[in-house]
């Protein structure tokens, strides 16, 4: 299936369709269903706080294109991960980089710009990346799950990037992190090791925090503002 001449109703009556007939199933079942649909112009993302969604694509969809946002202020932990990933899992990992790098964005708009305008940083060094990342799919897998936060508790199975006019797939919607957690342990699957630290979302070094017990999953994430998502999912 190619999206470029679809028009986004036309979309999402498809995403719907597929969104009722996957709900409840197994996240294999969701990937495979996406890799027999779009073949090699599904990818997945991840921010490598674990390997579950490119654990289940290497079984489901093997050799799959996994995108990494290298944002140049993440955690040496999770650059690790990515290369555990990389190296030990049947699939593809894309670096994408944003087109400064911080040191000419620290020029450009003075130094700690993720503590003076988050909205703009996110925007240059993730959701613009993404954009140029995710141009050659017509569909794109992400590890989103409705437990996770309040904003993503109506999270679909298969819905509609009505931004890039494509195809978002969330295979870990209907998981809980109970599921999440009975996975890893069963198939050792790799996790960053900031997890272990108490980090349950883990983004840029500069504006991730640990979380408490009973706090929210996203909570260390711009800790002390109202900010809640970065931009790629909206």
């Amino acid at each position: 299936m190619t999206l470029e001449a679809t028009d986004v109703r036309s979309l999402q009556a498809f995403a719907d369709a597929a969104a009722a007939s996957l709900e409840g199933a197994h996240p294999i079942e969701v990937l495979r269903w996406a890799g027999d649909t779009f073949g090699d112009r599904l990818c997945l993302t991840s921010s490598m706080g674990d390997a579950v969604l490119a654990t289940l694509a290497a079984e489901a969809v093997p050799g799959i294109d996994v995108v990494f946002l290298d944002t140049g202020y993440h955690f040496g932990e999770t650059l690790q991960t990515r290369d555990r990933v990389a190296a030990e899992l049947d699939v593809t990992v894309v670096t994408v980089k944003p087109e400064l790098t911080v040191a000419q964005q620290n020029i450009q708009y003075g130094q700690s710009l993720y503590s003076r305008d988050s909205d703009l940083c996110c925007a240059m060094r993730k959701v613009e990346p993404l954009d140029r990342g995710l141009a050659p799919y017509d569909a794109w897998a992400s590890g989103l799950r409705r437990d996770e936060s309040y904003a993503r508790r109506h999270t679909p199975v298969v819905g509609v990037d009505k931004r890039r006019n494509k195809i978002k797939v969330n295979p870990l919607a209907c998981w809980t992190q109970a599921d999440v957690d009975r996975f890893v342990a069963e198939r050792d699957v790799i996790v960053n090791p900031l997890v272990d630290r108490g980090f349950a979302s883990i983004g840029c070094a500069p504006c991730t925090r640990p979380v408490a017990a009973g706090e929210d999953q996203r909570a260390g994430r711009w800790s002390g503002t109202e900010k809640t998502e970065c931009g790629i999912h909206l």
